[in-house]
């Protein structure tokens, strides 16, 4: 009865501008913490990281869709994928324009030797890159285009980048020797992708 109930909230129009205005506000946070001059001492570097966690967040939110629907039966939770998935792309660009801006100062050469010199910012680069695709078709026209399975078979492509992702949060942290962060990270990414590969043992998928 519960399960009823909460799709038949989440089937409601309201919900996606909500769940927009919900993925909006760490953004706006960061936009209004700069305005203000709140975000400590290297207010550059605090708004880069910052929105390169969310970008991490958002990864992970979108591969814990599946398994929520599974476990609770909250299956309308399959129409927010799609809105949660592009905001982790927009935030993903606001990352790396964020770098290329306030770090690289929007200078393309300093750009293309940074990216090629640190590992980690070229992992990243190609994490985001990858993003691009599922952005470009996340859309019921191209959906249409494609045919559904040549669709989901693309958008399989977020079990590469979120690992991709986490190998580049590894290696930012790891100059400091901060690796909290990263082994709760490393644990979520780990279980919904370690779920997913035992239902397809299971032949559960």
């Amino acid at each position: 009865m519960q399960a009823v109930l909460v799709n038949r909230l989440l089937a409601r129009p309201a919900v996606k501008p909500v769940l927009w205005l919900l993925l909006a506000l760490p953004a706006l946070g960061l936009l209004w913490g700069a305005v203000q001059n709140t975000l400590g001492a290297n207010p550059a570097e605090a708004l880069i990281r910052s929105l390169g966690d969310w970008t991490l967040r958002g990864l992970c939110l979108t591969l814990a869709i599946t398994p929520l629907r599974q476990w609770t039966g909250w299956h309308g939770l399959i129409r927010l994928r799609r809105n949660i998935g592009v905001a982790t792309f927009l935030y993903g660009c606001l990352h790396w324009l964020a770098y290329a801006w306030l770090d690289q100062g929007l200078d393309i050469d300093a750009l293309v030797k940074d990216v090629i010199k640190r590992p980690f910012i070229l992992v990243g680069t190609a994490a985001w890159l990858a993003m691009l695709p599922l952005a470009l078709t996340s859309f019921n026209a191209a959906i249409r285009a494609m045919g559904g399975r040549a669709w989901k078979d693309l958008h399989k492509v977020t079990y590469v980048i979120a690992p991709v992702a986490l190998l580049h949060f590894l290696w930012m942290k790891s100059g400091k020797q901060d690796f909290a962060e990263v082994t709760v990270y490393a644990l979520i990414v780990g279980v919904l992708l370690g779920w997913r590969w035992w239902r397809r043992q299971t032949g559960s998928a």
